[in-house]
């Protein structure tokens, strides 16, 4: 990875999508079905939502909602996106600022592809450890000029 890496590089371009008016049931299903954590919620072709494991634990379960609750009313919005032309590093950085672990990838209005935490561990993870060491003390030192700004 350099820092000319992008998000169109790392992402995974099939992404699992529900309509807003299926319900927190379906979305579970579907993501049991995909061997995924969290699913795009569309309304009128849109992506204007998504819905997590953590939503359906903290939004439904903890809060003694039935299963059958409208995912309009469960989903976490505005949805945060990227571009694919976006670098890894402003990847990195919304999803600390953020606090998400997975951001869908937008061109214009049109649903392009995910990026999760799981990717950018694995994208770090390549190379030689003296190129991971590089990279890692970088990000360590831009970390630390970020936080005292």
């Amino acid at each position: 990875m350099s820092e000319s890496t992008f998000v169109k590089d790392i992402m995974k371009g099939s992404v699992v999508s529900i309509d807003s008016s299926m319900t927190v049931k379906d979305a579970a299903e579907m993501m049991d079905d995909a061997e995924v954590g969290g699913i795009v919620v569309m309304e009128n072709n849109t992506a204007t939502g998504i819905i997590t494991e953590r939503d359906i634990v903290r939004r439904i379960v903890a809060k003694n909602k039935g299963h059958s609750t409208k995912l309009k009313d469960a989903m976490s919005t505005p949805l945060i996106t990227i571009s694919p032309d976006e670098t890894v590093w402003e990847l990195a950085q919304l999803m600390k600022v953020k606090k998400i672990h997975r951001v869908p990838v937008t061109s214009g209005s049109k649903l392009v592809g995910m990026v999760t935490t799981s990717d950018l561990a694995r994208v770090c993870s390549l190379g030689s450890n003296a190129e991971l060491s590089r990279i890692t003390d970088q990000i360590i030192m831009r970390m630390k000029s970020s936080d005292q700004k």
